[in-house]
């Protein structure tokens, strides 16, 4: 097994995640905010998607060096499950379910005939010989095919989870007797499951989204995508947490000179242009890699130490937003009778922050964690694009969308890779979003009398 560095971190901060869950149910005030989070049908809906991609990222963060073949390249499980897809690349481009190139080409036939034509894929639809056709009808029949193998699954998961439900926790099984939320999981839950095996299925017959300009699956390109997606979105979160909520509450509950100098130290980075912060530190790192080769001999070493540090950088400079925050509201709770009753029992400042500061600002933490993590998604795909991003070789929605540019020009356009990156983040941004408002709703003590 080999552990990069960003896999050390996504464990770390599982870990934490798991701990500050079961921290919050033990929590009496947290009882009531927990309990309107699930009663909600978007956010229950929502976080259903995210965790969908949350599995599919965590999959491509085990990684291994396969001992049974002659690859000597770093792999993750979701790499070795997704193996026809890595490894059924064909020659140039093709469009989304075609069984030929996107482009015509000199064709020489076993007969010694040569004509100018489309040539067929090596892979994708090799299963029918007359696709004019076979083709359609095909698609057709595996779509469906697919779709009820994965409603098949997903029904059998459903009388699982009812039969467990009545197992356990000895409740009435069927749909009637279940909550509004959990109808809701269990359907969207089905209709993931449905959707993923259907493409799946057809993804061992035809390239869903096409391919690229090296011959590459679309779909294979999406799908890794996600893992550098999740990395940007949550370890810049782990890294910008401890600062911003640090220097907030000392600054906010000390003031004088603290607050002075921690005003100054934020106020002087939010001065410096983020992208050539950036830009800098990416160059940093090219430079200290290309001058220690021997220390990266891996590409993908080499891509998750950049990755890494663009997720360090990108955490330096986006604290300051939550430390102001939180600053404004602990001056205020530093005024509140418990916290001066504290003071006048002689109770020590640390344990006045650890007991009555820090749970009492909490709620702006998760907010802010849950709103800015769709900000910082869409972040890669815009460094990306201007060349600051992630490695080149890295998988990545930014990459192939600046990739997209080029190919958004040629005649005929090739528009599957920019479509299957759009879909793909719109998904994950979207659903960030939704369960972003539904955790400002339920935390938020402005909202409590709903």
């Amino acid at each position: 097994m080999a552990i990069l560095w960003t896999d050390a971190l996504i464990y770390l901060l599982l870990i934490s995640m798991l701990g500050l869950v079961f921290y919050m149910r033990s929590r009496d005030h947290m009882q009531r905010p927990l309990s309107k989070l699930a009663k909600s049908k978007i956010g229950v809906a929502s976080l259903v998607i995210l965790l969908f991609f949350v599995v599919i990222g965590l999959l491509d963060s085990i990684h291994f060096k396969p001992t049974n073949t002659k690859q000597t390249e770093i792999i993750s499980v979701l790499d070795y499950w997704a193996t026809n897809l890595r490894e059924h690349s064909e020659k140039t481009y093709s469009a989304p379910f075609s069984t030929h190139l996107y482009s015509k080409e000199i064709i020489v036939a076993p007969d010694g005939l040569v004509y100018w034509d489309y040539p067929r894929l090596e892979f994708g639809g090799r299963h029918i010989y007359l696709p004019e056709r076979q083709w359609l009808p095909d698609v057709l029949k595996k779509i469906v095919f697919g779709l009820s193998q994965g409603v098949v699954i997903a029904g059998l998961l459903f009388v699982g989870f009812l039969t467990t439900r009545y197992v356990f926790l000895r409740k009435k099984t069927g749909l009637l007797f279940l909550s509004s939320p959990t109808k809701t999981a269990l359907i969207v839950t089905g209709v993931i499951i449905a959707i993923t095996y259907c493409l799946v299925y057809l993804s061992a017959y035809y390239h869903v989204f096409g391919t690229d300009k090296v011959g590459e699956d679309v779909f294979y390109q999406a799908i890794k995508s996600i893992r550098t997606g999740l990395v940007l979105g949550t370890l810049t979160t782990l890294i910008m947490l401890p600062m911003a909520i640090g220097f907030g509450i000392l600054a906010g509950f000390f003031g004088g000179w603290i607050d002075d100098i921690i005003q100054y130290i934020y106020t002087t980075l939010n001065a410096i242009p983020s992208v050539l912060l950036i830009a800098a530190s990416i160059l940093m790192v090219q430079v200290y890699m290309a001058s220690h080769e021997q220390e990266f001999t891996s590409i993908i070493v080499r891509a998750d130490m950049r990755l890494l540090f663009l997720c360090l950088i990108l955490g330096v400079t986006n604290w300051t937003g939550l430390c102001r925050l939180l600053r404004a509201e602990t001056l205020k709770l530093r005024e509140m009778e418990y916290v001066q009753a504290a003071h006048a029992l002689g109770v020590k400042k640390s344990m006045i922050l650890i007991r009555h500061i820090l749970p009492n600002v909490m709620h702006i933490v998760l907010i802010s964690v849950v709103l800015d993590f769709s900000s910082l998604v869409l972040a890669e795909a815009v460094l990306s694009y201007i060349n600051i991003g992630v490695d080149s070789t890295t998988y990545s929605w930014g990459n192939m969308i600046n990739g997209a540019r080029l190919e958004m020009a040629r005649e005929p356009i090739v528009w599957w890779s920019l479509s299957a990156a759009f879909l793909f983040m719109f998904t994950l941004v979207l659903a960030a979003n939704l369960f972003a408002d539904t955790v400002q709703d339920a935390f938020d003590p402005r909202r409590s009398a709903d």
